[in-house]
């Protein structure tokens, strides 16, 4: 996945709709201390037909199991697409750096960064063990809940942060701890999308299914003390930890294959599926445990979201947040 110099389509830009996309089908198919892999952390738990992690249960509210695998690698790639095909942004080389990748997932980004520099030093942390075990020589994977206080050996020259929210409980309290485990002149970079849905024509109503399940989500998030939208405030964050040259990047998240641009369209596309095929996930824990709904009222739920997820005619974005900051080096 080659860099770029630049990212196009800013946030601000508006999305051009494809008038031909009602006779279209494109997309329709689509630490306390670092933790080895034990024996024990491999155990999972099930709940409602979907399986979680064990170490720290309770912390992630969203299963891990294959079906979720396969979402998280989809968001890894329309992320990728968003900064034209770019892992990052922060005016690094990563070369000969020590980084960390924190909630790392299926470890695709420790995986596709590794890959293009062989020279740097990857780590990957997350609670749930389901990383692949043949990896690049420079990568290594740990079981690991960041919400507690890091132990490192040794202080890492860039710290990569992303698709976080509802995992945190006290966000200015890791980025502090992100502040602390970075060499002088290392850098940070968070990743995380604004949670709340607009479109620029008027077309997304606030009774859609899918501006329901957002706020939805949000309330149950919040009743947990993990919030969904911690990206609106993460510029603050990283100032107030003592960051300079903080800097905060917005970009497009369309929802369905509706946009003109063919990038754009494919970034859609694969939203659109993420809530067709992801709802359940979403919904699994928060709406059932938290919000106390039903499994009846759930699945309804689910299948007006999913139904929402296909309108050609609605045109909702997101904006996708990266937010990028330096440590001073003296």
């Amino acid at each position: 996945m080659p860099q770029q110099e630049a990212a196009d389509s800013p946030a601000e830009d508006r999305v051009e709709v494809d008038e031909d996309e009602e006779d279209s089908t494109y997309g329709d198919e689509v630490s306390s201390s670092s933790t080895s892999l034990r024996s024990s952390i491999m155990k999972y738990e099930w709940k409602n037909g979907r399986r979680y992690h064990s170490y720290r249960s309770g912390t992630y509210n969203f299963p891990n199991d294959d079906r979720e695998q396969d979402r998280l690698d989809m968001i890894h790639h329309v992320y990728c697409r968003a900064l034209n095909d770019r892992l990052f942004l922060a005016p690094i080389e990563p070369n000969g750096l020590r980084i960390l990748d924190i909630g790392t997932g299926t470890g695709l980004w420790p995986i596709d960064l590794a890959d293009l520099y062989p020279g740097a030093t990857i780590y990957g942390n997350d609670l749930s063990p389901i990383q692949p075990p043949l990896v690049p020589p420079n990568v290594k994977f740990v079981v690991d809940d960041v919400e507690l206080d890091w132990v490192e050996p040794m202080k890492y020259d860039y710290i990569h942060c992303r698709y976080m929210a509802g995992s945190i409980k006290d966000w200015p309290r890791l980025i502090r701890q992100i502040y602390e485990n970075l060499k002088p002149g290392g850098w940070v970079e968070l990743h995380e999308t604004a949670n709340k849905l607009y479109s620029e024509d008027d077309s997304l109503k606030p009774d859609n299914p899918l501006v329901h399940l957002m706020d939805l989500l949000m309330d149950a998030c919040n009743r947990i003390g993990r919030t969904l939208d911690p990206a609106p405030s993460f510029k603050h964050w990283v100032n107030e930890a003592g960051f300079i040259n903080v800097e905060e990047q917005r970009f497009k998240l369309p929802v369905g294959s509706w946009p003109k641009d063919p990038r754009l369209k494919e970034i859609g596309a694969f939203l659109a599926v993420n809530f067709y095929e992801g709802v359940d996930a979403f919904t699994a824990v928060l709406f059932r445990d938290i919000l106390g709904w039903s499994q009846e009222e759930v699945e309804v739920f689910n299948a007006l979201v999913r139904a929402a997820a296909k309108r050609k005619h609605v045109h909702p974005i997101f904006d996708f947040v990266v937010v990028t900051g330096v440590k001073p080096v003296a």
